[in-house]
């Protein structure tokens, strides 16, 4: 959970992460051609943009990601994202509200309990472009 007043001062936590040669020349290809790439979870999008922010393509690699996503952030190396429903004031809520604007997330969410959707790691999940 973000408990700060201002998000700027939050911490984020940092998740290991590696890439292969073969996996980044598929990426690369995929971006090259046009085709989208859609990460399936969080973890995984915050490697594909951690690896994007440091190199300008996506390369063998590994390393520690502290990248942190919210409102207003620039996506440059996923198009959409499958994800679980995440906890509010959660900063994985403020990563998908980054993607798919607060207003849209927040609506999800209500039909998500209206109709009562599970949550957290092992809950429904939700497809966002």
């Amino acid at each position: 959970p973000v408990a700060v007043e201002n998000i700027n001062d939050h911490v984020m936590h940092t998740e290991f992460y590696q890439m292969t040669k073969e996996t980044a020349d598929i990426l690369n290809t995929a971006k090259n051609e046009g085709k989208r790439i859609i990460a399936v979870g969080t973890t995984s999008l915050r490697t594909l943009e951690t690896i994007k922010r440091d190199h300008e393509l996506f390369c063998e690699t590994s390393g520690w990601s502290d990248i942190f996503i919210f409102p207003g952030y620039k996506f440059k190396a996923i198009d959409a994202l499958i994800t679980n429903f995440h906890l509010p004031k959660s900063t994985l809520i403020m990563l998908v509200s980054a993607l798919a604007g607060k207003d849209l997330v927040m609506k999800a969410y209500h039909e998500a309990i209206e109709h009562k959707y599970r949550f957290f790691s092992f809950g429904d999940s939700m497809f966002i472009k």
